[in-house]
């Protein structure tokens, strides 16, 4: 899986724009809990980007950028979740999931409607 890091709060403009193109996957991680290292693990063992090549994938360390990360809930109107996923269509949030709920089929599903 090849992350794209989101380390600036500009970015978050790039993505909206970047989102009538393409899906943009937000995966938000917190390096001290073991739940966000497990799933983040199932989800890059299970990722195939030949089953999701309209999918732009995020990285957020959401320790080191918590700022990024409430503006995320605030700009797409989802509750902050820790570790959390979000699918950025034409500029909103189609989807989000978080903890054990964040599963490659299951996104596989929603971009591909």
């Amino acid at each position: 899986m090849n992350w794209n890091r989101l380390e600036r709060p500009e970015q978050l403009k790039e993505i909206i724009t970047e989102s009538a193109d393409n899906n943009i996957l937000i995966f938000k991680h917190s390096t001290r809990c073991n739940i966000s290292r497990s799933t983040l693990d199932r989800l890059e063992r299970n990722w195939k980007d030949a089953e999701v090549p309209n999918v732009k994938p995020y990285f957020l360390d959401l320790l080191s950028y918590r700022d990024i990360s409430n503006t995320i809930a605030e700009q797409f109107q989802v509750e902050h979740q820790s570790p959390q996923v979000l699918i950025i269509r034409h500029g909103k949030a189609i989807y989000d999931n978080s903890h054990y709920g964040i599963d490659f089929q299951e996104i596989r599903e929603k971009v591909k409607s």
